[in-house]
């Protein structure tokens, strides 16, 4: 184990690096930006679409995996972007499969939000 902070003040930094991490994904990826603002749309949106508790998490939880998905491909961007610059399979290969990521997270929250809408503008229940 690594020497660092323990109990409390490791949960204290923790939580301190992660709100760094989140603004940073603000200030510089505008798909990040965009997906929070879908996210603080689609929670309301949720909360009148959903008939139960567990519809709106099955309506909001995906959403949290689409910012999810978005940190870690800007994530791994970073760090490709910081190795090289020059054109390389391998780091292509990387940035590709964070787009994927993203991708899957979006089309399930799609999918979710599609099922679910239908279903109550059928009215199905």
């Amino acid at each position: 184990m690594k020497p660092g902070e323990q109990g409390v003040a490791r949960v204290i930094s923790a939580t301190r690096y992660s709100f760094q991490g989140m603004r940073a994904a603000w200030q510089y990826e505008a798909a990040f930006r965009q997906e929070v603002v879908l996210f603080m749309a689609g929670v309301p949106l949720a909360a009148w679409l959903a008939a139960t508790h567990i519809e709106f998490l099955l309506l909001v939880l995906p959403l949290l995996l689409v910012l999810l998905a978005e940190l870690a491909n800007s994530a791994v961007e970073c760090i490709v972007d910081r190795l090289t610059a020059d054109q390389d399979e391998l780091a292509g290969r990387a940035k590709d499969m964070g787009s994927a990521v993203v991708f899957i997270a979006l089309s399930s929250a799609g999918l979710t939000w599609s099922v679910i809408a239908a279903m109550r503008l059928m009215g199905f229940r």
